[in-house]
């Protein structure tokens, strides 16, 4: 790597790091929606499988690389959905690493023939790492580079901590209101807020992990019928608002379902400033779906080096199109 390239992927960890570790958010939120909210957990009578995989300013060498796989079921008997996640987030090649395990249960209640109401409730049991020997402190650094001239490394004076890994229990909250062409959800992460800090410095100044607030919603418009293959085609305008601490982003923009073939635009904000613009093209057949989708990458962080974000969503729905009417409007998640 560069040694320019070096100091921006170290000024971005440092920016991650200080804002005591953000949440990843997918951009295709809509392909991985454990994640979103856990009240979408049994949207489907049959399993839902969403594997998804993102990769954060790749040409940072792999600055951010986010992956996950979802089950979800919905069991009419008990009228409940559950759900398990397994979300990893490594940040810097191995640097920073959090692994989380997610239990997901949904109850659904009727108020009537056309609107209905999902309470979600998530637990999750989470592990991060932090590897030393990836670490470059200013005691390593040349006019040069971050070696000596014969590429071994210049030893450090800083003294590794004893305890370099925490685990901790996280419990998350959301609601979904919705009928056959709208839906409205809200989420809350982090109920317990939990410490997260592993350095133990001054555990006085840690607050814990910040409650993570969310709001999504959105509607559809049917303009086809489906068939055996495919679902019916529509227009899906959505919108979504996540709040973390002094953080937070709006994404905005419409998923369009045409035949074999989906695509979609987005526009991302930050607080201070413009994110990014998204793009998604996908193609399905029968309940399986693979979906790419790019973020063009607007903000001054990038510096115009970043490589903007990839992003791949494989779904995979086992309900049977001609059997099953779901008589809602959440096409795009399936």
């Amino acid at each position: 790597m560069q040694r320019h390239n070096f100091l921006i992927l170290i000024i971005a960890m440092m920016w991650s790091f200080t804002t005591q570790a953000q949440d990843p958010i997918y951009s295709q939120y809509y392909a991985a929606p454990l994640q979103l909210n856990p009240a979408f957990a049994g949207n489907t009578y049959s399993p839902h499988i969403s594997i998804n995989y993102r990769n954060q300013w790749p040409a940072l060498n792999q600055a951010y690389v986010t992956y996950s796989v979802a089950y979800s079921q919905f069991f009419k008997d008990f009228n409940s959905g559950i759900g398990l996640m397994i979300l990893t987030d490594d940040a810097g090649q191995g640097l920073y690493k959090t692994t989380k395990v997610s239990g997901v249960y949904s109850y659904k209640l009727q108020i009537n023939d056309n609107l209905n109401l999902k309470l979600g409730l998530e637990g999750s049991l989470v592990r991060i790492n932090l590897n030393w020997e990836k670490l470059t402190f200013g005691d390593q650094l040349d006019e040069t580079g971050y070696t000596s001239g014969g590429g071994t490394p210049f030893p450090t004076q800083e003294v590794q901590p004893e305890n370099l890994s925490n685990n901790y229990f996280d419990a998350s909250a959301g609601l979904l209101l919705y009928s056959s062409n709208f839906y409205v959800g809200v989420t809350t992460k982090h109920l317990n807020t939990p410490n997260e800090s592993f350095l133990e410095i001054n555990e006085n100044l840690d607050g814990g992990l910040p409650l993570r607030l969310g709001l999504h919603a959105g509607y559809e418009f049917k303009i086809g019928e489906g068939n055996k293959k495919r679902q019916a085609s529509f227009i899906s305008p959505n919108v979504m608002f996540v709040k973390q601490g002094d953080f937070g982003q709006l994404n905005i923009g419409a998923y369009g379902n045409l035949g074999a073939i989906f695509g979609g635009l987005w526009y991302r904000k930050g607080f201070a400033n413009p994110d990014a613009a998204i793009a998604l093209v996908g193609f399905q057949t029968g309940g399986y779906k693979i979906g790419y989708s790019y973020d063009i990458t607007i903000s001054k962080l990038s510096l115009g080096r970043s490589g903007g974000s990839h992003e791949i969503s494989l779904i995979m729905n086992f309900d049977k199109p001609e059997k099953v009417d779901y008589n809602d409007c959440f096409g795009l998640f399936r």
